[in-house]
């Protein structure tokens, strides 16, 4: 049973602590969810296997004909619908396909950001925590209070917070839109799709590689003997010197 002080752990740590893909996955969660640390995304990785066995026990006894079976299938499925992690008429396929991002968008600190009560996801966990958000009049300070279907159009500020104020200064102003992005859980993916080219595109790159560079050769200047022309231009002087000496 353990001690009442101190409650169980509600999550199970990774398997391999040193993964670099599945480190970069929940620092990007941790960025856009406003996340205190790693537990929180550790906790709904913890529901969604638990979902995921139930669903796929499940699948595995439904030929049986076992009417607890369908009773069991139809709970979880009404359960997730409620919840708003799975659509209306989703079946137990569906409930293996679920990542964790449903979960996580499901936290009041994510929906209170989504409703534009909140600047950034970081602001709406401290309203949360101060006391200054409800759900149906109802103060509520578990930032991973998961929200049900029903209870999302609830939520408010408190009555007796002063951000019911339209001019209070940490108020989101009228325009203010809040932005949502997607993030893959599937890095292996994405990183195979970039590293597969086609090998039309490889062909003209490898072209270009081939083609040698045409270099202009150096025109070497033919070297003139000297000698030979000291030699011919004394032969001449002696040819005149001869000349000039018959004349006389």
């Amino acid at each position: 049973m353990g001690k009442p002080k101190f409650s169980r752990k509600k999550y199970e740590t990774p398997s391999h602590p040193w993964r670099e893909e599945r480190i970069k996955t929940e620092n990007d969660l941790i960025k856009k969810y406003g996340l205190k640390n790693k537990q929180e995304i550790w906790k709904a990785k913890t529901s969604l296997r638990k979902y995921r066995g139930q669903a796929r026990e499940l699948l595995a006894k439904i030929g049986s004909g076992n009417p607890q079976v369908k009773r069991e299938s139809e709970q979880l499925l009404t359960h997730l619908t409620r919840m708003n992690i799975l659509q209306l008429n989703s079946n137990l396929d569906d409930v293996l396909a679920l990542v964790t991002e449903p979960i996580l968008s499901r936290r009041l600190q994510t929906l209170t950001y989504l409703k534009g009560l909140a600047n950034t996801p970081k602001q709406a966990r401290q309203l949360i925590s101060h006391g200054h958000i409800a759900i149906g009049g109802r103060k509520t300070t578990v930032p991973s209070y998961l929200v049900a279907k029903d209870e999302e159009n609830e939520i408010s500020y408190f009555a007796d917070s002063p951000l019911n104020d339209v001019l209070h200064p940490a108020r989101p102003s009228s325009e203010f839109k809040p932005v949502s992005q997607k993030i893959d859980e599937s890095p292996k993916l994405e990183k195979e799709t970039q590293t597969e080219k086609k090998p039309e595109d490889e062909k003209p790159e490898q072209k270009k590689k081939e083609e040698p560079k045409h270099e202009e050769k150096p025109v070497k200047k033919e070297k003139v003997d000297t000698g030979k022309v000291e030699k011919s231009e004394k032969v001449e002087d002696k040819s005149k010197s001869k000349d000039i000496a018959g004349g006389d």
